[in-house]
């Protein structure tokens, strides 16, 4: 089963190579973090502050390409969590039909965060992060 999630607090740190994202159920208390890079948190941490850049992001190039070839990203799904590996899918809809994108987690966030879609993460997923 999906469960909805918010992103609620990004720690980004200037000593340090891995940033902290912080995932919370929508409709819930669980709430757990993921690991992710120096850029994707800056990313995730522009378009959620509204600051706009100069020139397109990745994350921006990879939404505007999705969208001119007749693609709509639908959600983001955290599906797995193996080896302290998150492992996340970008549900695209294009033709009628869902495509699912093999994504890392910081990546499909950062595109959820672009695009404003909904984050869902499985539930044995949450139930193994907060162990």
């Amino acid at each position: 089963m999906a469960i909805q999630m918010d992103l609620t607090r990004i720690i980004i740190s200037d000593t340090n190579e891995q940033q902290l994202i912080f995932l919370k159920e929508t409709d819930g208390e669980r709430t757990f973090p993921i690991v992710i890079g120096f850029f994707e948190a800056t990313s995730i941490d522009r378009r959620v502050r509204g600051q706009s850049t100069p020139r397109p992001l990745t994350h921006d190039l990879l939404a505007s390409a999705i969208e001119l070839l007749g693609g709509e990203i639908q959600d983001v799904y955290i599906h797995e969590l193996r080896d302290h590996t998150y492992f996340a899918k970008v549900r695209i809809k294009h033709e009628g039909e869902i495509i699912e994108v093999d994504s890392r987690p910081s990546d499909a966030i950062a595109l959820a965060v672009t695009v404003e879609v909904p984050i869902y993460v499985s539930e044995d997923v949450i139930d193994e992060a907060i162990q």
